[in-house]
């Protein structure tokens, strides 16, 4: 049985066209809304600063006075967590693209489809509920407890973090190995900020993005003249980095030419620049990364056992996210509040239902595609919080066909749509030809044609297609002569 002292849902419609208020209002009332109306734009506002604030708003794009999207922004000042539907008779990019731009939660074409209408409304008003939910919401870190960027708190993570404090204080070589994605970088980085070479130089080459050709002078340096194009002597990395810190990432890329170089700097701290005889020598502490199996590569001669053992004194195995799904949480309240800190974003809050299905996705690409997916929903929110609706649809498809099947249908339960709920508990009104004719009139009325000319044609061209465009059966349907119809629908 519905809750029948719950609270209707009250929507304001705004709109200075009388007959558009009146047929929108009987549409939403015949679910049992709360309709107000208000006339202008003007009077939309003020109802909306006065308060209290209605559970969502259809406002028109084209009134007298304020417009709709002036109104938009209005009532988005003053309430960004208002939700507001906008209706235009004119759907253009620029309607289209504005309607956004400002925070509308969708915008309806006139004339209307009163399911459409009602529909759209259900799942604004879910919306809706979701922001209440989230009210109380608190976030779950300090950002400025992860000034180092590597959020976590699970029991792989910890580890991870003993061992960076364990290397710190030497200047031993660590291997990082992990998926793309998983921050091998900014463990690489930690080890830098603690050590004692913090004062000097931190640089990270990737070695897959530098062709095999450019890599050696991109690493020693070269020599003018060396080589077609060196019309300059350059400084390379390592010489860049003497005293600091070097960050071999993807290591197991690098052609077996270079490896030989990069294990005589770890064996005497000395390069030649390409095309030099002179030798340099630096300082330079190396931590390689790499997503690659190397005890693979090893025993298909591809990466140098001697490279290997030299590089892998200290490993620290970074773990996929879906190894450790319940640091996801804290990960997303950093990346929020990172956001917000860089004036990129207002979102401060996800909705328990979106986070639920962010903890439950697999993550084949790791921190980085965890990212990426809340700056993109932190784009598309039209609140201060992530809804489900805000997440990317393969999100939320990949969460749900991973899990058993009673856990997949509480995910279809708290997703699914409320009109289907509500047609469960009350079936949907009728639609009369009262009702029909009433919409009609009204779209085309505000439309400014003439409204009984074009019935007349619609359903004449109607009766023909039903009678298979035998006339006379047609008139008949209709109960005027053929004549008549003739004149409504003229040959092509």
């Amino acid at each position: 049985m519905p809750d029948t002292t719950a609270k209707s849902p009250t929507i304001l419609v705004i709109d200075d066209d009388a007959e558009i208020r009146y047929s929108l209002s009987r549409v939403l009332s015949s679910r049992h809304f709360q309709v107000l109306e208000a006339a202008s734009g003007e009077q939309g506002v003020a109802a909306v600063k006065k308060g209290p604030a209605p559970d969502l708003i259809f406002l028109d794009v084209r009134m007298g006075g304020m417009s709709g999207i002036e109104a938009l922004q209005h009532i988005r000042s003053a309430n960004p967590r208002q939700l507001v539907i906008l209706m235009t008779a004119f759907g253009t990019a620029q309607t289209a693209i504005e309607a956004m731009k400002y925070g509308a939660f969708d915008y309806v074409m006139k004339p209307f489809d009163p399911a459409k209408v009602l529909a759209l409304a259900d799942k604004a008003l879910k919306a809706h509920a979701d922001l209440r939910a989230v009210s109380d919401y608190k976030p779950s870190i300090n950002l400025e407890d992860y000034r180092e960027g590597i959020v976590g708190s699970s029991p792989v993570m910890q580890d991870v973090f003993k061992i960076i404090g364990q290397v710190t204080a030497s200047d031993v070589t660590v291997m990082i190995t992990g998926e793309s994605g998983t921050g091998k970088e900014l463990v690489a980085r930690s080890i830098w900020k603690h050590s004692h070479r913090a004062g000097k130089p931190f640089i990270a080459v990737n070695c897959a993005a530098i062709p095999d050709n450019l890599i050696e002078s991109e690493l020693f340096g070269h020599e003018k003249g060396s080589f077609t194009g060196a019309t300059a002597q350059r400084i390379g990395k390592f010489e860049l980095c003497d005293g600091g810190t070097i960050f071999l990432d993807e290591i197991g890329d690098m052609a077996l030419q270079t490896q030989t170089k990069i294990l005589r700097v770890l064996q005497v701290g000395e390069i030649q620049r390409v095309g030099g005889s002179e030798t340099i020598r630096v300082d330079v502490r190396i931590i390689a990364a790499t997503n690659k199996d190397l005890e693979e590569m090893v025993k298909a001669k591809t990466f140098r056992e001697d490279l290997y053992y030299r590089l892998n004194v200290v490993r620290i195995k970074m773990p996929p996210l879906r190894e450790r799904t319940e640091d996801v949480p804290q990960i997303v309240d950093y990346c929020l509040q990172s956001l917000v800190r860089q004036k990129k974003s207002r979102v401060t809050k996800v909705a328990p239902e979106a986070m639920a299905v962010l903890t439950r996705h697999t993550w084949p690409g790791n921190v980085r595609e965890l990212e990426n997916v809340i700056y993109r929903s932190a784009v598309i929110a039209q609140g201060d919080a992530i809804l489900v609706k805000d997440l990317p649809a393969e999100i939320c498809g990949a969460a749900a066909e991973g899990q058993p099947a009673a856990t997949a249908a509480e995910v279809e339960e708290r997703t699914v749509e409320p009109a289907t709920a509500i047609a469960d508990a009350e079936p949907a009104p009728e639609l009369t030809v009262e009702r029909a004719l009433d919409f009609l009139f009204t779209q085309l009325r505000a439309e400014g044609k003439p409204v009984l000319a074009r019935v007349e044609r619609e359903l004449a061209a109607r009766a023909k297609a039903a009678e298979g465009g035998d006339v006379a059966k047609a008139a008949k349907l209709l109960g005027i002569t053929k004549t008549a119809l003739q004149k409504l629908t003229p040959a092509e």
